[in-house]
């Protein structure tokens, strides 16, 4: 595994990014001796996977709306 110093990670961050998703992870060292690692993260959600709105309209609200949009 790989080790960047602080400076090293800001100047190639995104090479880094790009390593850390094929690799797995990277470790980042700072002056003071701290460690970190960069890793990506995998989200199972879907794109189109989206919270629906409690908008209260009736179903003849919908229709009417949907028509007038289609008659434009």
């Amino acid at each position: 595994m790989t080790i960047y110093t602080y400076s090293e990670a800001r100047q190639k961050l995104a090479a880094l990014l790009e390593e850390a998703k094929t690799k797995g992870k990277i470790i980042i060292k700072r002056k003071d001796g701290s460690y970190f690692v960069l890793q990506p993260i995998i989200l199972n959600d879907s794109p189109l996977d989206i919270p629906g709105l409690n908008i209260k309209l009736s179903i003849e609200e919908i229709e009417d709306i949907i028509r007038e949009i289609r008659e434009r």
